[in-house]
């Protein structure tokens, strides 16, 4: 039961972390990255499908992505998906090609990114942070029913809180890249 917990922790904190992960890789650097656009959906024959399966997305530049749409009839709806992303984004498209050109990060950009991908890390934080508090609550429920001793409630009250360090240590030095690849591009 005990190994069972932390092991169902461990995995929940990973989660944690690779979602905190997902979601700063949207915050674009000012170099251009298939990644960016990971969270477009297009509408395609009334399915809601990711844009990179309907488009071959290359590097084009240090600051342009290329889009070899597959369906030519898709490529209003590209860019249309595009431009509504909220990625602030403004593709053109030439053939069955669309280009996506990124704008230059001001510093004013830049310090607003660092606060976005900083809250981020906070929410992971906190996520992790409960995490713990659950698997905390797991086990004091199995002492209170007496399935195990109050040493081994010790013992792995005292794992998971490691567990804890060690993933917020993890998310801290993802949060810190991440603000040294802003800051400094």
């Amino acid at each position: 039961m005990i190994n069972t917990i932390k092991h169902d922790t461990e995995i929940r904190m990973q989660k944690c972390l690779d979602v905190f992960i997902k979601n700063i890789r949207k915050i674009r650097t000012g170099r251009a990255s298939p990644s960016i656009l990971d969270s477009i959906t297009i509408d395609y024959h009334g399915s809601s499908i990711p844009l990179f399966q309907l488009a071959n997305i290359t590097v084009e530049n240090s600051s342009t992505l290329k889009l070899n749409i597959f369906d030519r009839s898709m490529i209003s709806v590209v860019e249309k998906a595009i431009i509504t992303s909220g990625l602030g984004l403004n593709p053109s498209s030439v053939g069955s090609d669309v280009r996506v050109q990124l704008p230059a990060l001001t510093t004013e950009r830049r310090n607003k990114l660092v606060k976005v991908i900083r809250s981020e890390s906070e929410q992971a934080r906190i996520s992790v942070r409960n995490i713990r508090r659950d698997s905390n609550d797991q086990i004091k429920f199995l002492v209170k029913s007496k399935k195990i001793s109050e040493e081994d409630e010790r013992r792995t009250q005292e794992r998971v809180q490691k567990m804890t360090d060690s993933f917020i240590k993890k998310i801290d030095i993802v949060l810190s890249e991440k603000e040294i690849e802003i800051l400094n591009f």
